[in-house]
């Protein structure tokens, strides 16, 4: 499950053309509740575009209702509610999701609220309100002394990998340690300390269910095409009978004042950057000063017009990025600042810079111009917040619980057209300007000096890797308990009602006379439209001794045109309430963006501007080549990003030119020219090699039309690609060892060449690997590294391939002092895939291979996905539904033989990024020789 530090975003609509009043008439979701007579609250609603529906149950607990010294119980809850209930049996929620088709059972806990949710295709409502009631009635006798070790270890493992194992993670144990005083429910953090968890009794556990996961204290959401009548009979029958628990207080509203600025630093193991993060007190959700600071934060950090950057980045140059944010929760807010400087670079000077920028905008407040350029950002926001209805079904559990009115849906919005420019200016000298704070230096190992003045140690709890420190556990015996008593029998599991008609989305093509190929689709659901134009080339056109000219070409796209400045076009996006990007991947560089349908045409003429009328602005060539090469030293910090890299190297050998990092090195960057960007330009973006995807409301006359001038005045270029080596798996396995001293946990990458994606095994390999790891939980990687043995939060395999070959991998990470112990069982899962696949895993790897379609084409993302696949891979526009023929017809012998054929364990590489004083030596017992060392001194 999912730890999300949840951060209640405001999503707001406003326009340009029509008043906020005229406008929110337009606009409006409906919706029906009702509560039960133990207080379960209900809210249902329709949404008939797609035959899934999605079903949310929302407690309102997370960490702010625990107590000091039992911290994380909250996060540990999201967990424990997925293992097993009375009438589903071990697997849960889990196991069934695998079998009905659905998204993937998942949960995410905050300060406040933790919720459960899953969209499936709508044959298996019933079931899903039979197995949300099942958590919260008939779950608590399941949960025994060895599952509850078996998850502390999964938490804890979370907790490396989330904040112990990575740069800058005890930022916010930092912060709240201290904006907060001893005592208050936000000083700790929603994950707990490790030292809590494992303090945790199974009492402590039961106690804390039975206090909050109570019907009087939840939140039941139906969202999708259902159908309200039986849905609402489901409700009763499955939740009627469970028992409200004691009347809740409502907690009062606790913000926090500061008498005084703290500066503290800490020297991080794995940071390679100095960072600042300004923290000041500021409001609960839904305050109505909420609205401002959310403006403020935004004007003053984000885009060419902010005091922030203006300052920062482009005056002082001493940092590639500014993030502001308004971190609002139920009970107090904190108002937030944070700045990765460069490299070395003192932070009392970014403060000193930011000090001058507060100073300047004290001074001259927001135009109205930037005001209305926000608020049309913010309706583009809004509609991709509800664009499924899993997301309309978060927004309305979140207005009940924290608005105790689910129609601030419809109603909320208006709040933001009242802010004013003086508003804006209030708020700031009424919370941030010349008030208190809590300063953050987060410095490299060994740099103290570069911490804010007058800063003082931090106080941090770091875990120690000592061998054989945790407690061993058996999960597999059957335990014997009372089940909660039933006015019927709840052990059958509902049947499926009807069958889902896969809507294939209906596909439109069209090309132009340059040799620009069109994909569409039209969906009216959401007044947007998402398109990308993908043009082939990327890293694979690039010099191997120049490495990163073609994600610098896309970084300058977008900072300025011929006829506009980096500011002009900036503004003239986002005053549609539009977004275009330029991304360089490996293969392609692709522009991308979505616009209000109304603010189409307009945008896709600032993207033919960006196109064929690029400014290459020096200055911003510089800026651009400072931000990469941060983010170069960011990522040699980083265990995950060092894995990544490493792991390409294996694969492809370093002659290949994708075994290269696409964003360069520091010394290939320090060697890239503007003419180098002008010469790949002009040699390598062609029509001929591009193609156009567009999805929204919107059809195929007006997409060819806006295409035009696109079209007319791009010539076409003949593009050379380079004559690459297929790479092959290695004739036998060889361990690789990355050395990060001090590494809580060992970072994972084992596999090696594999397919193309247009491979006709590909796609059924695809299948075979769905019970490896590619099925989640419903995975043999996962049942036996996380459920099984607690060693890690999350596992998983999976195929990747395009026009060229690509490889299979498996990604973990694992604590650190079972690394030999979690390759070992990998290595044997993977010996023993072929033999042990049998007609079960078959039957459930059928059934989710073919409900899940029912969810493919929900959103526009999924449907412009759709389109990019058809483009690049030549496939048909049924092609999801000729897969299914493919699926049915497969046995249990092809998958058999697909696993032998492109999993073998005996020929693959095995790379692990950790500590190499601890966990190095042990390697030796895989039986595939010493192990290399790859970054010995």
């Amino acid at each position: 499950m999912k730890y999300i530090r949840s951060l209640f975003f405001f999503f707001l609509i406003s326009t340009l053309s029509v008043s906020a009043q005229e406008k929110n008439k337009n606009f409006n979701v409906d919706f029906e509740t009702f509560t039960l007579e133990n207080g379960l609250r209900v809210i249902l609603h329709i949404d008939r575009s797609d035959p899934v529906v999605a079903v949310a149950l929302t407690s309102h607990v997370g960490s702010a209702r625990e107590k000091e010294g039992r911290t994380g119980f909250a996060h540990l809850f999201e967990h424990l509610l997925f293992l097993e209930s009375e009438n589903l049996g071990k697997g849960g929620l889990d196991k069934m999701s695998s079998r009905i088709g659905g998204s993937g059972a998942n949960g995410s806990t905050s300060r406040d609220r933790t919720n459960y949710f899953q969209t499936v295709p709508n044959d298996a409502l019933e079931k899903m309100i039979w197995a949300e009631a099942d958590k919260l009635g008939f779950f608590i006798n399941t949960v025994t002394e060895p599952i509850l070790a078996k998850e502390k270890q999964v938490v804890k493992n979370e907790k490396r990998q989330s904040v112990d194992n990575r740069p800058y993670g005890h930022t916010f144990y930092v912060i709240d340690q201290n904006l907060y005083p001893q005592g208050h429910p936000y000083s700790w953090q929603v994950i707990g300390s490790l030292e809590d968890l494992q303090n945790a009794t199974l009492q402590d556990v039961k106690d804390f269910y039975n206090t909050w996961y109570v019907p009087n204290n939840v939140t039941l959401t139906i969202a999708g095409d259902f159908d309200v009548a039986q849905a609402k009979d489901w409700v009763h029958k499955y939740f009627d009978e469970i028992k409200p628990g004691k009347e809740i207080a409502v907690l009062e509203k606790k913000p926090v004042t500061l008498k005084a600025s703290k500066n503290l630093y800490f020297e991080d193991n794995f940071a390679n950057l100095p960072e600042l993060t300004l923290t000041w007190p500021s409001v609960y959700s839904y305050h109505e000063d909420s609205y401002a600071l959310e403006i403020l934060a935004k004007y003053l950090s984000e885009g060419k017009n902010a005091p922030l950057y203006k300052k920062l980045v482009v005056e002082k140059e001493l940092t590639d990025a500014v993030d502001m944010f308004d971190y609002t929760s139920e009970l107090a807010g904190q108002f937030m600042l944070q700045i990765r400087a460069y490299d070395k670079t003192d932070l009392d000077k970014v403060k000193s810079a930011i000090d001058e920028a507060f100073q300047q905008f004290a001074k001259d407040g927001i135009p109205e111009k930037d005001l209305k350029r926000i608020k049309a950002g913010q309706e583009t926001e809004f509609y991709n917040s509800i664009s499924s209805v899993l997301g309309k079904g978060f927004q309305l559990a979140q207005y009940q619980i924290f608005a105790n009115d689910p129609n601030e849906i419809n109603k909320n919005v208006e709040k933001i057209f009242e802010v004013s420019s003086k508003d804006v200016m209030r708020v700031f000298k009424k919370y941030i300007l010349n008030k208190p704070y809590i300063a953050t230096s987060f410095v490299p190992k060994g740099q103290p000096e570069l911490a804010l003045e007058n800063s003082v140690p931090a106080e941090v709890v770091e875990e120690k890797i000592v061998e054989g420190a945790e407690d061993e556990f058996d999960t597999s015996a059957e335990v014997a308990y009372q089940k909660t008593p039933s006015s019927f029998d709840r052990s059958t599991e509902p049947p499926y009602w009807g069958t889902p008609e896969l809507k294939t989305p209906e596909v439109w093509q069209a090309n132009l006379p340059s040799g620009l190929k069109i994909y569409g689709i039209t969906s009216k659901e959401v007044p947007l439209v998402q398109f990308s134009l993908e043009m082939k080339g990327g890293l694979l056109l690039e010099d191997p001794n120049k490495v990163g000219v073609s994600n610098l070409l896309a970084n300058l796209m977008t900072k300025g045109t011929a006829k506009k400045t980096p500011q002009e076009l900036e503004e003239a996006i986002e005053l549609l309430g539009s977004s275009i990007e330029v991304t360089a991947t490996d293969e392609k560089i692709i522009i991308s963006g979505s616009s209000l349908s109304r603010n189409y045409e307009k945008t896709m003429d600032l993207v033919r501007e960006i196109l064929l009328e690029p400014r290459w602005d020096e200055t911003e060539f510089k800026l651009a080549k400072q931000k990469v090469s941060s983010q170069i030293q960011q990522q040699n910090a980083n265990p995950n990003s060092i894995a990544t890299s490493e792991f390409k190297k294996l694969i492809y050998g370093n002659t290949h030119i994708l075994s290269h990092d696409n964003l360069g090195t520091e010394n290939s960057i320090e060697k890239i020219s503007l003419q180098d960007l002008k010469d790949y330009y002009r040699l390598n973006l062609s029509p001929m090699q591009a193609s156009f995807s567009i999805v929204g409301y919107i059809d195929r006359k007006a997409t060819t039309s806006s295409l035009k001038a696109i079209s007319a005045n791009w010539k076409p270029v003949n593009v050379l690609f380079p004559d690459l080596p297929t790479p092959q798996a290695p004739k036998s396995s060889q361990v690789y060892f990355y050395d990060v001293p001090g590494a809580k946990q060992s970072v994972l990458m084992i596999g090696a060449p594999a397919l193309k994606a247009t491979d006709k095994d590909f796609y059924p390999a695809e299948v075979m690997n769905y019970r490896l790891g590619g099925g989640g939980f419903a995975s043999q990687l996962t049942q036996q590294l996380r459920e099984g043995k607690g060693y890690t939060y999350g596992i998983r395999s999976k195929f990747t391939g395009s026009n060229l070959v690509g490889q299979f991998v498996i990604s973990s990470g694992v604590r650190s002092n079972i690394t030999y112990d979690a390759l070992s069982l990998i290595k044997e899962i993977l010996t023993e895939y072929p033999v042990n696949f049998d007609s079960q895993d078959l039957e459930v790897t059928k059934s989710f291979m073919i409900k899940s379609n029912a969810r493919k084409f929900e959103t526009l993302n999924s449907k412009l996905n759709m389109l990019s696949d058809i483009s690049n891979y030549n496939l048909e526009a049924d092609f999801i539904k000729q897969r299914e023929e493919t699926v049915n017809k497969m046995t249990i012998e092809d998958i058999k033989e697909l696993a032998n054929t492109y999993i073998n364990p005996e020929r693959i590489y095995y790379l692990i990024v950790g500590d190499a004083a601890t966990q190095l030596q042990k390697l030796e017992g895989l039986g595939f020789g010493k192990p290399i060392l790859l970054n010995e001194e």
